[in-house]
């Protein structure tokens, strides 16, 4: 299954200072498609069944992902003393919570997941964007499930949605996914790097009214150091530039995006950051520095309130410059 191989093969990446992308692409086209045929047949209360004791020997199994969990528990303790702490019991339901994310995803690109069943925080802004015929930028994360964001341009407004995803283990489980529906609003965009080319893709688009998701929770897979440390969760982490930069350059209106499961429906959370950010040559990195440590206290916010949708299984807090990568290009906006 899509989320258990990921944990499983993490498990044997113990020790290791590797990369967010490198520990992803080690799914399986043949795994996805699997996963699918399974879902189709049984249904998502059968499956979730024999998941269970599948998820279980996993996080017993140990390694990297577990660790991950566990130090994210700890540091969700750590501030706030009213959340749960960490336990095997809790280590299994956040490892079940992640590959349960995996039917959420078949849900909403089968259509299942629709604005019936989503509750919107703030005012929803696609309307006001697509009166003034504006795009925009909204940064999401891993914290919650952002294929919801499918359902967001059905019914009253037709949105064309564009994501930037930066692994082909990415674009492999979404193609699986498209097979699907392959009436999407939605144009999933393999960026290892953004180069001026595809920046200008980008740019038409939202000055077409489109709108592009991008997550900001995760560095770059080819260039080292182009981060930001943002206090999260009482430690310094590395945030990626590269999504406040890009937001930038195409000059629209900035939201940070959150999309939490709740029961039987979805909370989407638009959080306006900006009409357009601007970076002066003055003062760049500290105009910068700001609004991604807004970014972080919010994440850290959504963190505390929604502690088991956290889905990166990973050393979140580890120095990017001790980080493996596969590849390096050092000319990248996805910085």
């Amino acid at each position: 299954m899509h989320q258990a191989l990921f944990l499983e093969n993490s498990v044997n990446m113990i020790n290791e200072a590797n990369h967010w992308s490198k520990m992803q692409e080690r799914g399986t086209y043949l795994g996805m498609q699997i996963l699918l045929f399974v879902y189709r047949l049984c249904g998502r209360s059968v499956l979730s069944f024999f998941l269970y004791p599948v998820v279980v020997y996993l996080y017993f199994s140990g390694g990297a992902s577990k660790q991950a969990s566990k130090e994210y528990w700890q540091r969700v303790f750590a501030t706030n003393k009213s959340s749960k702490k960490f336990s095997h019991s809790i280590g299994i339901a956040h490892f079940y919570s992640f590959a349960q994310s995996a039917f959420d995803k078949i849900d909403a690109w089968m259509g299942r997941i629709t604005p019936e069943h989503i509750v919107y925080s703030q005012e929803h802004p696609i309307a006001e964007l697509q009166e003034k015929q504006q795009g925009a930028v909204f940064i999401g994360s891993h914290l919650g499930n952002l294929e919801v964001c499918r359902a967001l341009g059905h019914g009253r407004y037709e949105t064309r949605i564009n994501v930037l995803v930066f692994t082909h283990h990415a674009v492999e489980f979404n193609k699986v996914m498209q097979k699907i529906n392959a009436d999407s609003n939605v144009d999933l965009i393999q960026a290892t790097h953004v180069g001026a080319d595809l920046a200008i893709l980008l740019k038409e688009r939202i000055d077409n009214g489109e709108i592009l998701v991008i997550a900001g929770d995760r560095t770059s897979v080819t260039s080292q150091g182009r981060v930001i440390y943002s206090p999260f969760l009482g430690k310094p982490a590395a945030f990626s530039q590269g999504a406040f930069i890009l937001a930038s350059i195409l000059d629209c209106p900035v939201y940070f995006l959150f999309c939490l499961k709740e029961k039987a429906h979805y909370r989407v959370v638009f959080e306006h950051v900006a009409d357009t950010l601007k970076f002066s040559r003055k003062n760049r990195q500290e105009s910068l520095t700001a609004v991604v440590n807004q970014y972080a206290q919010r994440l850290e916010h959504y963190c505390l309130a929604y502690p088991f949708q956290w889905f990166n299984f990973f050393d979140f807090w580890q120095n990017d410059q001790d980080v493996i990568r596969d590849e390096q290009k050092p000319n990248s906006t996805n910085e």
